[in-house]
């Protein structure tokens, strides 16, 4: 069974039968799940009810022990029964793992349905990465929802990934049945002023009548309302409570995200003064690194923070579950009730919600918080050797300049960055690291274009006392080195390089830190518990070269400092981007100064 067939799926007229005869009492339940609490999403109450199943219906709820002719008895005694979590917006690649490896850790927690964005794949093998991704869940008892990445890349003009998704492009993937509609538009700009191409890409969006989904950061009035009215219809990227209130009052669905959890207690605050749940706020988990997928979880993670940060538990779980299939227009899941799809998750409190038991598709497929069914791998190789680069030397990575002194552009303070300036002393035709500043830079690795590293100058990143290289680097996912001094940059971007994609961290000229991942530069064919260990690794090596400074200056900066979709410069593998300006420097030099 795959996600294009459903729900359609539960309308066969001898499954229909059999249930009906069930709720009935003229014929047994295949499965009964008996003696659980049920937690009710539409009123939030929780009462005591016992579960029939047929083959993937709920065939009925009923009073508890009314009813004991089932084929398979499940004893949910001293559980709550809800619904399967839906994860609303998500990358699979951001953990790092092959779909099945990601399927077997969130299924067993309670994860049922994940709306999947992999403009990752998409960034680096184009269509066929996208194909790629449906392919490898097809046989997965996870529901994966594989939406058309919509911005590939996701500043063009300004950067060059692996591929050019247009509006042909567009309409053809949503010509695939499997595809739920357009995931996150992160051309804001572009959508905002008319860009033909992205009005292309969202007029086959609406076109096509399924799902347009956003990423409206930092917008507000008419800007908000430009990008609302092109038809786009939610937003995860919240920068403060006051933000999360004004984009629910214009009307939009909020995929709330457990990724920024430093927000997460503010829009608690926020969503408790309201004394009601919005019927249009989801749960997402957009990014989660492969250890904190390994240690803490995927949706069940955020669910659990929500609550301990004072969310009551009733209104986390509407929101992982009825609020997202009517965001999701799928009528069949979200409820624990009759007609409904099996998707059912016994949890053992409301507090840390560790899964007893995981229902999908009327199937136990979990218990305890294992697996109990194998899951299928696709075929790997054609997301191999994506990583077209050549070995690297240090003075590659050299800003070159005449004269003895040169004005430099630079780009400041992570995350929420602007455009500084710096000078600094030439020495021998190479512009010198000015104090207080660190390097970054951006090397093509696709093969569409020259490879020469674009080098740039970053401010408020501490100072680094090594290199950290990564083909992790969103949205394009070129070959991006941080570091204080070119002989480890180009040391850390030789070991990527070598393992074909991946992670290295180097310092005193030697790699501290590797992790291989060989499958679009951004997977590894590993196990999850492996790939955790190896990045958790990396993230120790990285935080013994670099200065942090939390909320913004962390680790995970790194990952989104070429984001050039986002206001402000960033650094691409064309140059210093900035899309508000349109401005594209290919080098940080503005002036020779004597």
């Amino acid at each position: 069974m795959t996600p294009a067939d459903e729900p359609a799926d539960l309308a066969d007229p001898a499954l229909r039968d059999r249930a009906v005869a069930a709720a009935r009492g003229d014929a047994s339940f295949d499965v009964l799940i008996a003696g659980g609490m049920v937690v009710d999403m539409t009123t939030g109450l929780h009462r005591g009810a016992d579960i029939g199943l047929v083959g993937a219906l709920i065939a009925s709820v009923h009073a508890p022990g009314t009813r004991d002719d089932a084929q398979q008895t499940f004893d949910a005694s001293g559980t709550f029964v809800s619904p399967g979590l839906i994860d609303t917006h998500m990358h699979v690649e951001s953990s790092m793992v092959t779909p099945s490896a990601y399927a077997g850790r969130v299924l067993a927690a309670g994860v049922t349905t994940i709306v999947w964005d992999p403009h990752e794949f998409g960034n680096v093998h184009g269509l066929d990465g996208v194909r790629w991704a449906l392919d490898a869940v097809r046989d997965l008892p996870l529901r994966v929802l594989v939406l058309a990445p919509s911005c590939v890349p996701s500043a063009p003009g300004l950067e060059l990934s692996g591929a050019d998704f247009d509006g042909a492009a567009m309409a053809t993937m949503l010509d695939w049945p499997e595809i739920a509609g357009i995931a996150e538009v992160m051309n804001m700009r572009g959508v905002i002023d008319g860009d033909p191409r992205m009005r292309a890409i969202v007029n086959a969006g609406l076109a096509s009548g399924k799902l347009i989904c956003g990423h409206a950061r930092g917008l507000e009035g008419a800007d908000l309302a430009a990008f609302m009215t092109a038809g786009i219809g939610s937003d995860h990227e919240l920068v403060s409570g006051d933000d999360l209130m004004a984009k629910l009052a214009a009307g939009l669905t909020i995929e709330l995200r457990g990724s920024h959890d430093h927000l997460l207690p503010e829009f608690v605050e926020r969503l408790n003064a309201l004394g009601h749940l919005p019927a249009t706020v989801t749960l997402c988990t957009d990014d989660v690194f492969p250890d904190d997928l390994a240690t803490k979880g995927g949706l069940d993670d955020v669910v659990r923070r929500l609550v301990r940060y004072g969310l009551p538990a009733e209104w986390a779980l509407r929101a992982a579950t009825l609020n997202a299939a009517m965001r999701l227009r799928r009528s069949d899941l979200g409820l624990v009730a009759a007609g409904r799809r099996a998707d059912i998750v016994c949890f053992r409190d409301l507090t840390e919600f560790r899964a007893e038991a995981v229902f999908a598709n009327g199937r136990r497929i979990a218990e305890a918080g294992s697996m109990t069914t194998d899951l299928p791998s696709a075929d790997d190789a054609p997301l191999r050797h994506s990583v077209k680069l050549d070995r690297l030397e240090p003075e590659d990575f050299a800003i070159r300049a005449d004269g003895e002194r040169v004005r430099l552009a630079s780009i400041d303070r992570p995350r929420f960055t602007r455009w500084g300036e710096r000078e600094a002393e030439v020495e021998e035709g190479a512009v010198g690291l000015p104090d207080d500043t660190a390097m970054i830079a951006v090397i093509h690795r696709h093969g569409r274009a020259d490879a020469r590293p674009r080098v740039g100058i970053l401010e408020d990143w501490g100072h680094w006392s090594g290199a950290f290289a990564t083909t992790v680097s969103h949205d394009s996912h070129n070959l991006t080195v941080f570091g204080g001094n070119r002989d480890d940059m180009a040391c850390a971007a030789n070991a990527v390089i070598a393992s074909g994609g991946g992670m290295a961290v180097a310092s005193g000229g030697e790699v501290k830190a590797n992790l291989a991942l060989p499958l679009a530069g951004l997977v590894s064919d590993l196990p999850l518990d492996t790939v955790a260990d190896q990045f958790a690794a990396i993230r120790e090596a990285v935080d013994a070269i670099a200065e942090w400074n939390p909320p913004y200056r962390v680790f995970k900066a790194c990952f989104g400092a070429t984001l050039a979709c986002n206001a402000g410069p960033h650094q691409t593998d064309r140059g210093i981007a900035d899309v508000s300006t349109g401005t594209l420097l290919e080098d940080p030099v503005l002036e020779v100064l004597d």
